[in-house]
């Protein structure tokens, strides 16, 4: 039955639903067996060609949240991230932490030097003999994605800013690398650019291996945004603060204080980001 329905992607492709798929998106959060055989039979009985992939993930995401909430939190990682806006700022931020896991001195919003210009940079993570200067690229919609023009204009960019720090002392024997993450995707056109230009790109799922999904999982850098105790309101609170991590609030449990909610609802957050992390 399954193999003759058709869905719609974010980006409008039509692709047949997959149970196996569900299946294995379901275990990969955490659900057992049974629950995730009470939401693949649910889903099947419901699902309709044409059907909206968001549509689906949202009758799933909520029979998660009703039986397991830390489930629910990893299953809505991808949507977590994209509730990081409406500015880009917290991205900026949570990039930030994921190369800070990774062992890097991190600086978010810098204003630096080029050869010829000045340029704000998102973030710059160094260590010892490696400096990484970072584009992010933060969509509201799923549907869009970096076009060839993002990495062309980057590229430009990086290349001004290492042909400055190059003349200085304190970057002697240093390699630079540039970035691009988003948190959707890239066009075809746009990763064969940074793959030829040796600009890195990094999005929800590339490359194959230590893409954005992978990091995150890694180091459970999980984002305020999946916590299913708070409102939309509260994580936007969180998030304007400068908390953008579950961690966070795992190290420091008074970041709820500011929140103004009832201790009962304080315990019921940590509780949920204790399962998560």
């Amino acid at each position: 039955m399954s193999q003759k329905i058709l869905i719609q992607k974010a980006s409008g492709e039509m692709v047949p639903f997959s149970e196996e798929k569900l299946k294995g998106s379901l275990q990969r959060v955490g659900a057992d067996d049974k629950l995730a055989r009470l939401v693949i039979d649910d889903i099947l009985s419901w699902v309709e060609s044409g059907m909206p992939t968001r549509k689906i993930y949202g009758r799933a995401f909520a029979l998660l949240r009703k039986y397991q909430r830390s489930a629910a939190a990893r299953y809505s990682l991808k949507k977590a991230i994209m509730e990081m806006g409406p500015s880009g700022y917290p991205f900026e931020q949570f990039i930030g932490e994921v190369f800070r896991a990774q062992g890097y001195k991190v600086e978010v919003g810098q204003e630096v030097s080029g050869m010829c210009v000045q340029h704000e940079v998102d973030v710059v993570a160094t260590n010892h003999r490696l400096q990484h200067l970072v584009e992010c690229k933060y969509y509201n919609s799923q549907g869009k994605y970096a076009s060839v023009q993002v990495p062309l204009y980057i590229r430009s960019r990086v290349n001004d800013i290492i042909n400055k720090r190059q003349t200085f002392e304190e970057y002697r024997n240093f390699e630079f690398q540039g970035w691009v993450v988003t948190n959707t995707r890239f066009t075809s056109d746009a990763q064969a650019f940074g793959i030829c230009s040796g600009l890195y790109l990094m999005s929800w799922d590339f490359p194959q291996e230590q893409n954005l999904k992978h990091l995150v999982e890694q180091h459970h850098l999980f984002p305020i945004t999946t916590l299913t105790s708070l409102t939309k309101a509260e994580k936007q609170k969180l998030l304007a603060s400068g908390t953008v991590l579950c961690r966070q609030l795992h190290e420091k449990p008074e970041l709820l204080d500011s929140l103004g909610v009832l201790p009962s609802k304080q315990q019921r957050v940590l509780k949920e980001v204790e399962a998560l992390l």
